[in-house]
This record gives C-alpha cells, structure tokens and sequence, in this order.
C-alpha cells in the first residue's frame, strides 16, 4: 500500500508551521518599530505618558516579550524529541512569563484608567490576562498528567491569546485605524483580536485534523490455510 498521502501529511504541517511562524516573526518586528521604538529614545513624547507606572511596565514588558519569543520554540517537534530536558525549562520560563506579564497587563490597563483611560480598556485587559493565566495553567496541568497531546492542544490556545498584542498593533497600524481621531476603533479591534483568539487557536488545532490520512478501515484477515467446511481440495 503506498504511503505518500501519510508522507505528503507529514511535510505539509511543518511548512504550514513554519509560514505561521515567520508571519508571527513579521508581526515582532512591525511592532517594535512602529509602537515601541520609543524605547530607544528618549526625547520620544510617550515616555512622559508611561513615566507613572515605568517601573510595572518594565517586569511586565519583559516577561511578556520571554513569552513570546519562547513560545514558538515549544512547537518545535525535534527540539522536543532531541532536548527534551531544554523543552522542560523552556516551558517553565514560558509559564513564569505569563504568570508575570498577565496580572501585570491587567494592572498598567487599570493605572491608565485611573487617570483618564476608559474602563472598557481595562475590562478587555482583564479578559485576556484571564484567558491567557487560564489556557496556560491547563496546558501546564495536562503536561504534569502526562497527557501530550491535551498540552499542546492548550499550549496552542496560550499562544494564540499571547499574540494577541501583537495582532492589535499591527491590525491599528497597518490599516491605519490608529490615526482615527479619538481612536473610536481602538477598542473595537482589541475586543475583536481577544474574541478571535481561541477560535484561531482551534482552526490551527482542526487544520491539523483535516490534515491527517483517513484511517484505514479495520479488515477481515484472511487465514492462512483455511478452508470452507465441506469443501475438498
């Protein structure tokens, strides 16, 4: 039986895999340039904006960015099966960033609100900072059940909620929403990205399904040197 459909499966993932990963690379390198240059100068006009809360936005800023940048190396099939010890450690600075960047995420949100920012803003912060301490706890608690498959399918889910900074920027940046006065699309675009999120998640998760070879059929097996009754040879 030829076997190129399971072969052809098998390559076509990976470079799915990839592709998602180098858009997700593109999306990194689009928002350090148009929304966090400031970082790199001083006499940028939002550092007197953050200047209340730097030294929260600091911690949280860099275990958010541990997390993201970590992330994509736990789907790494051969690092996984080659390092496995190296996978292990990884996973847990990338649950630590969460565990950080989250309940910190929620809080800066919720400071900006106490000195103009809209409540909306910091319900949606709470909303993410939740799904994301949620889908990352449970990946975590499969893997400590032994059970692969369910972690990854969370850690899937984590990942897909992490980027949801990303897709914000990029989303207000490219299709220049973010000059609208006022930002009357700010709030829309970030409770879209969170609501979108895990139903990314799941497509990639699906994808992968409609991707596998169907099953074969269990089959009668023929017995060797079986013969019907009555009959004579």
């Amino acid at each position: 039986m030829s076997t190129s459909p399971l072969v052809a499966s098998r390559l076509a993932w990976p470079h799915a895999k990839y592709l998602l990963f180098g858009f997700i690379g593109l999306m990194v390198a689009y928002v350090l340039y148009h929304n966090e240059r400031f970082l790199i100068d001083a006499r940028n006009p939002e550092w007197p904006h953050i200047q209340p809360f730097k030294w929260w936005l600091l911690p949280h800023g860099l275990m958010g960015a541990c997390a993201l940048l970590l992330g994509p190396m736990q789907f790494s099939d051969r690092l996984r099966q080659r390092f496995t010890k190296f996978h292990r450690v990884v996973g847990r600075f990338y649950v630590a960033g969460v565990f950080v960047a989250a309940p910190l995420g929620f809080y800066i949100q919720y400071f900006e609100e106490r000195i103009g920012g809209a409540r909306s803003f910091s319900a949606a912060a709470a909303t993410d900072a939740i799904l994301w301490i949620l889908t990352t706890a449970i990946a975590f608690g499969f893997i400590l059940k032994g059970k692969v498959q369910q972690h990854r399918q969370w850690m899937t889910r984590s990942f897909a909620v992490a980027i949801v900074f990303l897709e914000v920027r990029v989303v207000l940046g490219v299709t220049g929403l973010e000059k609208v006065a006022g930002g009357a699309f700010d709030e829309t675009v970030v409770w879209a990205c969170v609501a979108f999120s895990l139903l990314f998640a799941d497509i990639v998760l699906q994808w992968q399904e409609l991707r596998r070879p169907r099953p074969i059929p269990a089959k009668a097996q023929t017995v060797t040197g079986y013969r019907e009754p009555g009959v004579v040879t």
